[in-house]
């Protein structure tokens, strides 16, 4: 039977430019001007380590099998969200915008009645639409790839609710 699995992070050079920065700031200020307290110093570096760090660990992995689909956005799920494929009633593969849509990237709701969002970068996701529920998009970096195991598993479909 075909499998999916993909794992992805967030790799874009700006983000960790910005990042980067805000570390350098946080230590050039420290360095320039130290704060009054101790506890100051400890929860300033300790956010400009734990924030990038954060970021580092970060990864979305995503699995396709006959069962069903496997989401897991580390480290805020310490287990994967299972989708059984009798709980669908669509799924396919679609471009769309984060910023416009879902307001950027990462774990998002919209209010635009969209539902939740699992991303890392990119603007192609899994579609996922349930007989109950809000629907969940799952970005991913190989769009063909699970257009072709969806269609293999039967489960490829573009009839929306």
């Amino acid at each position: 039977m075909p499998e999916f699995n993909e794992t992805q992070r967030f790799t874009q050079w700006w983000l960790w430019l910005i990042l980067v920065g805000v570390w350098s700031s946080m230590v050039y200020s420290i360095m320039t001007a130290p704060p009054q307290t101790d506890s100051a110093v400890y929860v300033s570096f300790g956010i400009g380590i734990l924030l990038p760090l954060l970021f580092w660990q970060m990864k979305l992995t995503t699995r396709i099998t006959e069962e069903g689909i496997y989401v897991r956005f580390f480290p805020f799920h310490f287990k994967e969200k299972f989708f059984a494929w009798d709980t669908l009633s669509a799924s396919y593969v679609r471009t769309y915008s984060p910023l416009m849509e879902y307001g950027g990237w990462g774990i998002k709701y919209s209010f635009k009645g969209n539902g939740l969002v699992y991303n890392t970068a990119g603007n192609v996701g899994l579609q996922l639409y349930f007989k109950e529920g809000d629907p969940v998009l799952i970005g991913t970096q190989k769009g063909e790839e699970i257009k072709q195991v969806l269609a293999a598993l039967g489960q490829l479909n573009e009839s929306v609710k």
